[in-house]
């Protein structure tokens, strides 16, 4: 199973660090990733594989709902089928 991660914020100091190491301590391997900056703003999106996590997927949301608010951030967590539904035309 699969999930897509996506990270839109003000650009700062440690995003990919603080985003990559949740992924690390769940155990989810990045499948595809790309970022870039517009302007001021950071954006990032992320193919995860969710087959060797370590937590529920719950947890997985959690974790990285409390990362955004941290660091000010939009952090959302899709199951790849969801994210697929939403952006079909």
């Amino acid at each position: 199973m699969k999930a897509v991660i996506t990270v839109v914020g003000k650009d700062q100091i440690g995003i990919v660090h603080a985003a990559t190491g949740l992924l690390a301590d769940y155990h989810l391997n990045i499948i595809d990733i790309n970022q870039t900056l517009m302007d001021d703003y950071f954006t990032m999106i992320m193919l995860v594989d969710l087959s060797q996590c370590r937590v529920d997927f719950d947890e997985v949301l959690t974790g990285f709902d409390a990362l955004g608010e941290k660091m000010g951030l939009k952090i959302r967590v899709q199951h790849e089928d969801i994210f697929t539904a939403m952006h079909q035309i």
